[in-house]
């Protein structure tokens, strides 16, 4: 009853927090499809240079959250931009690279070379077709890895909140320092429920990306 009466009185500011919180993980998890999808392209070409990356990718994730925040402070803070914002987008950013680099290069590696020749016995370019053919086959798998990512760093951005980086992290934060279970599972329900929710919404986005002729195949 007194958790249901704490949420009921503080709707407004889990309102505010969840709108941080998806606006530091969209952030993140925007650039890092920016950069990952044609980094997971790109290796495609290579072996040598994608064992490379996906190695050095694998790395940072198993680097401890909490770690990677204290490092990127000392380092960050000799731009003026130690704690806050910044060093929360950039470890989520970070976090996210390997599911989406290593979704697109499977999915780009995995289309069936039949599909290639065909689209070079037509005439079309390089770049025809990896935006006519590659990309529209590969989507699927690249939608995956970018749900996962950003599944994953709702809950990453949570321990943002100790270096001040707002979000819903803060209700668990206080929660802990001031002995108030109310703050504390009121946190964790509203990052499992937007966790929930935003896979929800790009599982509908996936189906919507997905060639119908795919989706018909599954």
């Amino acid at each position: 009853m007194e958790l249901l009466t704490f949420i009921v009185e503080n709707l407004n500011l889990i309102a505010v927090r969840t709108a941080e919180h998806i606006a530091l993980v969209g952030v993140a998890v925007g650039l890092a499809i920016i950069t990952g999808v044609p980094i997971g392209i790109a290796i495609t070409q290579n072996q040598r240079a994608a064992n490379a990356v996906l190695y050095l990718a694998s790395v940072i994730i198993t680097i401890p959250s909490i770690a990677l925040f204290g490092v990127m402070m000392p380092v960050l803070s000799l731009f003026g931009q130690g704690i806050g914002y910044v060093p929360a987008v950039i470890a989520v950013l970070l976090y996210s690279q390997l599911p989406i680099i290593r979704n697109t290069y499977t999915a780009i590696n995995n289309v069936d070379p039949a599909l290639r020749e065909a689209a070079k016995g037509i005439g079309m370019t390089t770049f025809q077709r990896l935006a006519r053919v590659e990309i529209p086959l590969a989507t699927p798998v690249i939608m995956a890895g970018v749900r996962t990512a950003v599944v994953m760093n709702i809950g990453v951005m949570a321990i943002a909140t100790y270096i001040g980086a707002g979000g819903l992290g803060t209700f668990i934060s206080r929660g802990i320092t001031m002995t108030d279970p109310r703050q504390l599972i009121t946190g964790a329900l509203a990052v499992s429920l937007l966790a929930i929710v935003v896979d929800y919404g790009l599982l509908r986005l996936e189906r919507r990306l997905t060639p119908p002729g795919l989706l018909k195949a599954a």
